[in-house]
């Protein structure tokens, strides 16, 4: 089905989740743990049950509310370790550096049934000097690693692209070119819009760089910097929702270590120009997680404000141009570790390592109602007419948008329809104030093909086409 939800509801975090309970550590990782498809959640960590690390995995069917069994993905005898997840519909990525080859390599699997089952172990990188933490993006069948690869002596960026689902996948592409080290990559992928971003010492000090491809990764526009300062800025995270892209980081330049922000409002073309500090605090703010749907934007971070780490959260209602005052999500004695965060629907899903029970846990926190999706405002003042816009991207796999704007009060009945005509789905009905308004659709588990969305608000009716392709 098409996930919509509507409605805004007051934010509230649910109590912490234990997700793991064995005596030798589970970790989670510097890039996302943490993937949902409609109420699939899906997380990833490494662990030292079996006497070195292996990667392992666990899901929820219900949103968060319950978990299954711990799964071990790897199995050798040396170690497999920071892994990262993605996931579309069914279809469900995993991939981790492995030093099962002597040297370290990227490795991948996959499940095509939502985690119930898993393939064979791939082998994605083949040189002497080492490939580094991979991330991993999808978005549909197309699929899409980055990681930092040592084989032209120093650190540089390098991807690789599957357009089947992770069943067959295309040779290394280098991204980055340049004379100073490119690590720690992160990437995220909506429709055939892919967003790279890394840190680059090719200014004297790490600084943030940003990448962008509109053609599923086969080709890249130009490298573009983000952080501008003479200290350092570590760890990116990046994530998108139609035009609005979010970038956020690590930085050195304050007299602690803070979060810093910079957002695109046209799909990565162009951005501020400006950087922005996200967090004030008198401790170390570090490894930001960054997830975004519509016009919020949602962060997790660890602090040490209160004595040993605890982890963080803010929120941007407006697409990162303002944000919300710090939430504390834990509350313990003990270290709280690497977050990650994601969403889906209505609901806001973190997850990190914790250490309360005398080792490193992995740990699970939601808000069932932290995510307003479906309708929000996307415009200032009161627009003069009735209008429904064209989604994009279209064509799409599998999120489209879809913003429209009412001048004045009116029921509004907004409505998909296939391509014979049945109506599919109701996505609004319901009276709606003045204002402008967008619709974020997940296609995931639709079939492809032509759609028809149609808005009827008075006499005002109109009808757009669009086209699903997986």
């Amino acid at each position: 089905m098409l996930l919509l939800l509507k409605g805004v509801s007051v934010s509230q975090w649910q109590p912490d989740v234990r997700l793991t309970n064995d005596p030798s550590g589970s970790v989670t990782s510097y890039t996302k743990c943490i993937a949902a498809s409609s109420n699939d959640i899906h997380v990833t960590w490494m662990d030292l049950r079996t006497g070195n690390l292996e990667i392992f995995y666990k899901r929820s069917a219900d949103g968060g509310t319950t978990w299954g069994p711990d799964v071990r993905l790897t199995n050798n005898p040396v170690d497999s370790d920071y892994p990262a997840i993605s996931s579309s519909g069914q279809l469900v990525h995993i991939v981790w550096q492995d030093r099962r080859d002597t040297n370290i390599e990227v490795y991948y699997k996959r499940s095509a049934d939502g985690g119930a089952t898993w393939g064979a172990d791939v082998r994605l990188t083949s040189n002497m000097f080492g490939s580094w933490n991979p991330s991993v993006a999808s978005s549909g069948s197309d699929v899409i690693v980055a990681w930092y690869d040592n084989r032209d002596l120093n650190a540089e960026i390098y991807i690789k692209r599957s357009t089947n689902g992770g069943l067959s996948w295309s040779a290394d592409t280098r991204i980055t070119n340049n004379t100073g080290s490119s690590q720690y990559p992160s990437i995220f992928m909506e429709g055939s819009i892919v967003h790279l971003a890394w840190t680059d010492n090719r200014d004297g000090n790490p600084e943030t760089y940003y990448k962008r491809s509109a053609d599923g990764g086969v080709t890249w526009g130009a490298d573009t910097r983000l952080s501008f300062n003479s200290s350092d800025s570590w760890y990116t995270s990046v994530s998108a929702s139609g035009q609005n892209v979010h970038v956020v980081w690590r930085d050195d330049r304050n007299i602690t270590k803070e979060i810093y922000y910079n957002g695109s409002t046209n799909g990565g073309i162009t951005w501020s120009g400006f950087d922005t500090r996200v967090t004030f605090n008198s401790a170390n703010s570090e490894h930001p997680s960054v997830s975004a749907s519509g016009q919020t934007v949602h962060l997790v971070y660890q602090n040490n404000q209160n004595t040993n780490l605890q982890i963080y959260y803010r929120k941007s209602t407006n697409a990162g141009s303002n944000w919300s005052g710090e939430t504390r999500l834990t509350n313990t004695a003990y270290t709280s570790a690497r977050p990650s965060v994601t969403v889906s629907g209505n609901v806001v899903h973190a997850l990190w390592h914790d250490s309360r029970n005398g080792n490193e846990d992995v740990y699970y926190k939601r808000d069932p109602s932290g995510n307003p999706v479906g309708v929000t405002g996307n415009g200032s003042g009161i627009p003069k007419d009735f209008s429904l816009s064209q989604n994009y991207p279209n064509p799409f796999n599998p999120v489209t948008m879809i913003d429209y704007q009412i001048p004045e009060e009116s029921y509004v009945a907004i409505k998909l329809y296939d391509q014979l005509g049945r109506e599919t789905l109701v996505l609004f009905e319901g009276n709606r104030q003045a204002g402008y308004y967008r619709l974020t659709i997940d296609g995931s588990n639709f079939a492809s093909g032509v759609y028809y969305c149609r808005l009827s608000a008075g006499k005002y009716s109109a009808v757009i086409k669009m086209l699903l392709v997986k």
